[in-house]
């Protein structure tokens, strides 16, 4: 059997002062996994990941890899891309991605050959000889994405990597993404674009004030959630929403001309739903699903700010 055992963060606390930024946060990531790592701002995010890099000692817990904990020789081997650009303006862009290889240890050669092939698959083959900071906003996410990858990482960290990217650049982050998971990369990233989230990862973290308040495969907190979406297609427009008032605790998500979406109970009584929709006129399409992961992450963070309001009464 094929040992899997990759990032394990466990029990990682920190206080900066009086602020509790990390409360006892523990997941793993597996060798090969794509996890997505959620939160509001000020979550703990970006702590958590500085603190697998290294680059912030926590207060209490553990970082693991390979399931002894995490040497700076393993930190050699990750990948970072932090979301506020840590790339050296006046630097051309090859001669960086090269030396930020060479710092991980790679020879000069070989980190040269990485680098000009990360570039070129990246879309900025063209800027090689560009100093980085007259790059546009687009092209300065590739570089550092670049250098994340150039010294051939075992697991990356990646903290907002869509953010700026237009549509094909996003695309072609996301096949990139699944390639190096499926070369057996572990694969660690935070976006706030949840609808991409959704469609890459099989498995999510949700952090809120510091804690863990939901995780797992990605289908099972979306069966989990007490609630799910019902959408209703007529054959003719401009039937109102109204029929469904006459559905327990039922919210009106979306309407237009001629279907209508709603969050409505997971034990909702769909012949009775069904009856009083068909009620209003010929229904053409009917369908009853788990929430999206926007719901799962809305419903988690809610949850955990209740409980934290409850046990401070």
């Amino acid at each position: 059997m094929v040992d899997r055992t990759g990032l394990q963060v466990e029990g990682l606390t920190k206080r900066f002062g009086t602020v509790v930024a990390l409360d006892g946060v523990s997941f793993e990531v597996p060798r090969g996994g794509l996890v997505g790592f959620l939160g509001p701002n000020g979550s703990g995010k970006t702590t958590t990941m500085r603190a697998i890099l290294g680059l912030l000692r926590p207060d209490g817990g553990e970082v693991r890899w390979g399931g002894t904990p995490a040497a700076e020789v393993d930190r050699r081997r990750f990948g970072y891309m932090p979301e506020e650009r840590g790339l050296y303006g006046p630097m051309r862009t090859l001669e960086q991605v090269t030396w930020f290889a060479e710092l991980a240890g790679v020879g000069h050669r070989e980190a040269d050959a990485s680098a000009r092939r990360w570039l070129g698959a990246l879309g900025v083959a063209d800027r090689l000889t560009a100093d980085v900071g007259t790059l546009s906003h687009g092209n300065q996410q590739r570089v550092q994405l670049a250098v994340a990858l150039a010294h051939g990482p075992e697991l990356l960290v990646l903290d907002e990597p869509f953010s700026g990217l237009d549509p094909i650049a996003a695309e072609t982050m996301q096949q990139l993404l699944h390639e190096q998971a499926a070369a057996g990369t572990s694969v660690l990233f935070s976006s706030h674009q949840l609808d991409m989230v959704e469609e890459l990862c099989r498995d999510v973290v949700i952090v809120h004030r510091g804690r863990v308040v939901a995780a797992g495969p990605v289908e099972r907190l979306r069966s989990d959630e007490p609630v799910r979406t019902l959408t209703v297609t007529f054959d003719r427009p401009e039937v109102t929403p109204a029929w469904a008032e006459r559905l327990p605790s039922t919210t009106l998500l979306e309407a237009t001309a001629d279907r209508q979406t709603f969050e409505v109970p997971a034990d909702l009584d769909l012949a009775a739903a069904l009856g009083l929709a068909s009620a209003e006129a010929s229904v053409s399409r009917f369908s009853f699903e788990p929430p999206d992961l926007s719901v799962v992450f809305r419903n988690a963070v809610a949850r955990s700010t209740g409980t934290e309001e409850q046990a401070a009464r």
